[in-house]
């Protein structure tokens, strides 16, 4: 399952003290369902308010963001987040897991807050662990795991509910080189397999040239890759 993404003359801006600093200044952006895009650009660019942005976490001072022709400034606060519950997967670079579960207890969470039984939730969670290869680190917490791990089992928490589009923020920036490329490769991977609509932000534009497409934000803008 996976969806369309649209971005029409995106803008976004912030207030620094009395300055008014334009982060996004016009972003158009078509990606098609199953498609893999990878967003490349220097610190501080404005990758993760687009990201934020796509992902209904925040909205545009302008233009219009739309998730398979649902714009999202059509919706209201609660009907905003359920939409972004049942159809968006997050992972962020610091994986945000809860220190007081196991590995297998924080990919459950989302299922059990969808109401889903434990013997249900746990059953979708182990074949997800398996499946990035932790089956033998399911009880273990995030403090007992590596950085790499630890990203895995925040990709199987994104991938739970199966949502039909998955947005990574930095997914591999605070790990070393080989924990990151195998992250990356996993992540390629179960794009693939689940046919899901895939945007990820990097600083690496190595990985990201492994992806679909490669787009470079600069200038408040989006731009393709220059070869």
């Amino acid at each position: 399952m996976s969806v369309s993404i649209r971005a029409s003359g995106v803008e976004k801006s912030y207030r620094d003290g009395e300055r008014l600093v334009q982060v996004l200044n016009g972003v158009d952006l078509e990606v098609q369902p199953g498609e893999f895009v990878a967003i490349v650009g220097p610190s501080g660019c404005g990758k993760s308010t687009l990201l934020h942005l796509l992902g209904a976490l925040d909205l545009p001072d302008a233009g219009i963001v739309e998730i398979d022709g649902q714009g999202l400034s059509d919706l209201g606060p609660r009907r905003l987040a359920a939409f972004r519950n049942r159809t968006i997967g997050f992972v962020f670079q610091f994986q945000e897991l809860l220190g007081d579960f196991s590995a297998l207890e924080n990919v459950m969470l989302p299922g059990r807050i969808a109401g889903q039984s434990s013997a249900v939730a746990e059953k979708r969670a182990r074949g997800l662990l398996e499946e990035v290869g932790l089956e033998a680190r399911l009880d273990h917490f995030p403090n007992q795991l590596s950085g790499g791990e630890r990203q895995r089992v925040a990709l199987c928490r994104a991938l739970f509910m199966e949502p039909p589009l998955l947005l990574a923020d930095e997914p591999t920036g605070n790990l070393d080189p080989e924990s990151g490329a195998q992250v990356f490769e996993l992540m390629l991977d179960l794009q693939e397999r689940h046919g899901t609509t895939a945007l990820v932000v990097t600083h690496n534009p190595e990985l990201a040239r492994r992806c679909g497409r490669l787009l470079t934000l600069e200038g408040g803008k989006l731009h393709a890759e220059r070869r």
